[in-house]
């Protein structure tokens, strides 16, 4: 097929933006490198828009959250991830949890099927000279392309840690000592399960994991900071022996049926796939070493015999300085053909990397037949994130975001906090109206 426009990455930016713009009638070559023989250090199948680190897409609250609100934007607009997120969802109490498996098989079947796009398994390694692209190539981008980006742009890419949690079998999980239930019973107030540790089993556990063997680095990953969303267990322990009480394994909100109080401690397990064989460890992004993993994790209290579908793992990550090399519909500057979606913009998180996606092609399906169209409002959760993406950061200090209200136009006058969120979102939601109207 010939196409109109390039799509470089299969993630689920790319998927999202390719989705988009063959909706608008444009005819989308989308080449996607896993499935030609080559793998990132961090995906496991050549599926399209596959889920690496969790399987959550966070709160689905559009009332008081900035992603939650930041879905309902995208199912607004048509978004593929969304809706397939949305047909693949697990029980994860307000938040919109997926099954991985089906909702990447479910993208990829669709994305497949549709007359517009036509899916390439190639490895890219330059970017096109001349014709309208979209690099949505991710945090893992491969080196030759990473290479042509940094030529292009005229400035070194920016790195950072990302690491992945394990996934345990739910059957070999002790339910004697694990109990389900959510903080403050939300949802049906049964969607985790939770370990809990007393006082002495916790501090035990935290100095285990400052003394567990750990993934020795590369000479050019040494000064790669983290990311502070997905700071990996061990180095939030090594920050004070109380950081993960206050952290992945507080214990308020949570009733041990044993003894019908709050755990000094606990070790949450969310639903990882739709028939619930697979649950991962809730923020217990790891660094460890695989064997010191099975060893360390299984003297938590109900993880004594757990058997793990996958360990933790560590990848490095790659971003672009995107406040000063983008224009406000994404387009490189130095190369106006070529526009950057996903996390290699520096936007942090599935539906952020989504959400990105979903503008790249909507502005460049607007360029391709000739409708012009303004970026969202900055008052909505699209408009936000694109604003802090193109301009709003600082370029130098520029590190990965995820959506949050702090990104929005504060809301003027003497309101009440508890107000603040609603108030926030019914804002977005005007504005969105009446972006989609004109």
């Amino acid at each position: 097929m010939t196409h109109d426009i390039h799509i470089i990455g299969g993630g689920l930016a790319g998927s999202e933006a390719a989705w988009q713009l063959a909706e608008a009638g444009v005819r989308v070559k989308l080449s996607e490198m896993r499935g030609s023989g080559d793998m990132t250090p961090a995906h496991q199948t050549d599926s399209l828009a596959e889920l690496v680190c969790s399987n959550s897409f966070r709160s689905d609250d559009a009332e008081n959250n900035a992603v939650g609100l930041l879905h309902a934007e995208m199912r607004a607009l048509g978004s593929i991830i969304m809706s397939e997120g949305d047909r693949h969802k697990v029980p994860a109490g307000s938040a919109l949890a997926v099954d991985r498996d089906g909702f990447s098989a479910g993208v990829t079947a669709r994305l497949s099927a549709h007359p517009n796009i036509a899916i390439v398994r190639e490895r890219v390694d330059a970017l096109p000279d001349d014709g309208l692209a979209i690099v949505a190539t991710g945090p893992l981008t491969a080196p030759g392309l990473a290479t042509s980006i940094g030529a292009a742009t005229g400035s070194d890419a920016l790195a950072f840690f990302d690491a992945i949690a394990p996934i345990v079998h739910r059957d070999s999980i002790d339910m004697e000592t694990a109990w389900f239930q959510s903080r403050w019973n939300k949802g049906d107030g049964k969607d985790y399960i939770n370990c809990p540790l007393d006082k002495d089993q916790y501090h035990a556990f935290v100095q285990a994991l400052v003394d567990g063997e750990k993934t020795e680095f590369r000479e050019w990953e040494k000064d790669t900071p983290y990311f502070e969303g997905c700071m990996p267990i061990e180095v939030m322990a090594e920050r004070g022996p109380e950081t993960l009480r206050f952290g992945p394994m507080k214990g308020v909100g949570l009733d041990d049926p044993r003894t019908g109080r709050w755990p000094y401690a606990v070790v949450q397990l969310r639903q990882d796939n739709a028939i619930g064989t697979l649950w991962n460890i809730v923020g217990f992004q790891t660094k460890l070493k695989h064997a010191e993993q099975v060893r360390l994790f299984r003297t938590i209290p109900g993880l004594e015999n757990a058997e793990f579908a996958r360990l933790g793992g560590l990848h490095r990550n790659t971003f672009i300085r995107s406040p000063e090399l983008l224009d406000p519909t994404l387009r490189l500057k130095a190369r106006p053909n070529i526009r950057f979606a996903g996390q290699i913009t520096g936007c942090e998180g599935y539906v952020e990397s989504a959400a990105i996606g979903l503008l790249a092609g909507r502005f460049a399906a607007a360029e391709l037949t000739g409708n012009a169209v303004a970026p969202p409002p900055i008052e909505t959760a699209l408009g936000a994130l694109l604003n802090h993406i193109t301009g709003a950061a600082e370029a130098e200090t520029y590190q990965p975001m995820n959506v949050n209200f702090g990104l929005f136009p504060p809301i003027t006058g003497r309101t009440k906090k508890a107000d603040r969120k609603k108030m926030y979102t019914e804002r977005a939601r005007t504005a969105l109206a009446g972006w989609l109207a004109a």
